[in-house]
């Protein structure tokens, strides 16, 4: 593959160019070449480490803990126990999430059980939002 401009790359990628310059300026990618007019060339290289945190975004993790990713997926002396701890600290997490989230929509659905959705001006959701922090 010759060397691409962002448009291109970023479509090989299914990254956005907005985002590509995002994770250039975070340090994500290596510092990429430029011809003399200041464009920038992307390499094979930099598609592949684009599609990775393509990936990795996809699954939720966070630049933090993509650019920790990125430098053992580039270290070819890494620990898997250290590829492993991070993805498993991350799932917990979403758990975590996803447990907030339930114990949200449990209540949000208690809470419309007991309106009666009519015209009346009473609603026991808009009292419980009110009296919240009482």
């Amino acid at each position: 593959m010759s060397a691409l401009n962002i448009g291109p790359a970023a479509q090989r990628s299914g990254v956005s160019a907005k985002m590509v310059r995002h994770y250039e300026s975070l340090g994500l990618l290596p510092k990429i070449a430029r011809t003399d007019a200041g464009y920038r060339q992307y390499g094979e290289k930099e598609v592949h480490t684009l599609r990775f945190i393509r990936r990795a975004r996809g699954l939720g993790f966070s630049m933090a803990e993509i650019a920790q990713l990125l430098k053992l997926w580039q270290n070819r002396r890494r620990a898997s126990a250290d590829v492993k701890r991070i993805a498993l600290a991350h799932a917990a997490d979403l758990q975590r999430r996803i447990d907030e989230m339930t114990a949200m929509q449990r209540t949000l659905e208690r809470l419309a059980s007991c309106c009666h959705g009519d015209a009346r001006p009473d609603c026991p959701i808009l009292d419980e939002l009110g009296s919240a922090g009482r």
